[in-house]
């Protein structure tokens, strides 16, 4: 879409938003542009909060691949988040819509990487305007429950993560790199209802529904309230998360672990009706009772940071993810690495992430190419784990502005151990205006 709809969505949000502004002294010292003259920190003051966000990923496979290219692709995101106990005096409830507009090109598709992950983890579902959140919240007991509903992505409540790498392998909710035909993240939303519960100072518990039907995945459905046709059936996960503080400088952690139940029937990712490998007898697979999984998300600050910016310090992240064999064609991924805040004393904000991660193929999977090579069906690859190493330094250009140079390498590309190593140089943009 052009600037002219992007600055029409703008204009949409604040006519239909300011009709009761008032003066108020609220900071936004985290976006470019500030308060808008005064205008949306007397929004905020009404219980209207707006946002822009301008994400993009400009990524050259400087070697591997069958030639060396350049591939950009971006996002654009509008929010509003409501406070209807301000607007409505409805008692800690609150509105949020989102809507997303991704374009670009795909490095990993373009260039044949044959990766397993995007190596531009904002390309992907679409590049489309997407419904992408549109939820109701209402809190009861002080906030120690919290019930939504409404159009939501799955993983801004379940297994959620930062999203500050460029490849997917470290970006956003794990299970959605592995058993994506069911697990929508980010941009996708579905009709769906969280509950979650929070003791103090200890975690929490929570556990939703999420409709499954893959015609939210379509351009058709996109932009539209509509409810399609074609619902398979609901994806449950639950999710119980600790988070303490260890020794004397309270050092925070968060530890999630979770678990998700689809109750769909799902095809099996080797097998045909009669119980015979699909890469040789063909037919069509066979359909499985419900699909599974198990996730771990721990993230744990290692040092303290300085007393005028607490922010600063180590942290560091392990991810792990395991999908059951009988649908999942990539059963699991574990991802580590850490974050460094304000690794120079000159540049507080600016950070260093490091990670290391590999995503799995399914030995059933291998061993039916192995067959379909025997066969003489082939040749294929025989896929087994794909390696993956990054590093991004952060550059803080301002409020609200953040670029990342980044180096990704790839080993054994898409899985195939006789794939050339592949070097990425990228430069990610992350703007909130």
């Amino acid at each position: 879409m052009s600037i002219i709809v992007r600055l029409a969505v703008l204009a949409v949000f604040v006519v239909a938003t300011t009709a009761s502004a008032r003066a108020a002294d609220k900071s936004y010292d985290d976006t470019v542009f500030g308060t808008w003259g005064g205008l949306r920190s007397s929004l905020h003051d009404e219980g209207i909060d707006l946002g822009i966000e301008y994400k993009s990923e400009t990524a050259s496979n400087v070697r591997g691949g069958p030639k060396t290219g350049v591939r950009y692709t971006d996002q654009w995101a509008f929010g509003a988040t409501l406070d209807l106990q301000k607007l409505l005096g409805l008692y800690q409830a609150q509105f949020q819509i989102s809507i997303t507009d991704r374009n670009g090109r795909n490095l990993s598709s373009d260039l044949h990487l044959n990766t397993l992950q995007l190596v531009q983890e904002v390309f992907g579902r679409g590049q489309t305007w997407r419904i992408t959140q549109f939820w109701y919240d209402q809190a009861y007991l002080d906030g120690a429950l919290d019930w939504k509903i409404g159009r939501l992505t799955v993983g801004e409540d379940f297994a959620s993560f930062y999203c500050e790498f460029m490849n997917l392998t470290f970006c956003g909710s794990p299970p959605g790199n592995l058993v994506g035909s069911y697990w929508f993240n980010w941009p996708v939303s579905q009709w769906a209802s969280r509950l979650k519960g929070t003791v103090p100072d200890i975690g929490y518990v929570e556990v939703a529904a999420y409709q499954v039907n893959p015609n939210w995945l379509t351009r058709r459905y996109a932009f539209t309230f509509d409810n399609p046709g074609g619902t398979t059936g609901a994806l449950i996960p639950a999710e119980v998360g600790w988070e303490p503080s260890f020794s004397a400088a309270q050092l925070k952690g968060s530890y999630k672990f979770g678990a998700w139940y689809n109750t769909s029937k799902t095809a099996d990712v080797v097998e045909n009706t009669q119980g015979q490998p699909l890469s040789i007898a063909g037919g069509q697979p066979r359909t499985d009772n419900g699909a599974h999984g198990v996730y771990i998300n721990f993230v744990q600050k290692l040092t303290p940071g300085a007393a005028a910016n607490p922010d600063q310090g180590v942290s560091g992240f392990l991810n792990a993810t395991l999908a059951d064999r009988r649908t999942a064609m990539v059963d699991n991924q574990i991802a580590f690495g850490i974050f460094d805040t304000g690794p120079f004393d000159n540049r507080p904000k600016d950070a260093l992430g490091l990670a290391f991660g590999l995503t799995h193929v399914n030995g059933r999977f291998a061993t039916a190419q192995e067959l379909q090579n025997a066969a003489g069906l082939g040749p294929v690859g025989i896929q087994h784990t794909e390696y993956v190493g990054e590093v991004y330094y952060r550059i803080y250009a301002g409020n609200g502005m953040n670029l990342y140079p980044d180096l990704q390498y790839i080993r054994d590309s898409g899985g195939v151990s006789k794939s050339k190593d592949i070097i990425i140089l990228g430069l990610k943009v992350n703007v909130s205006l």
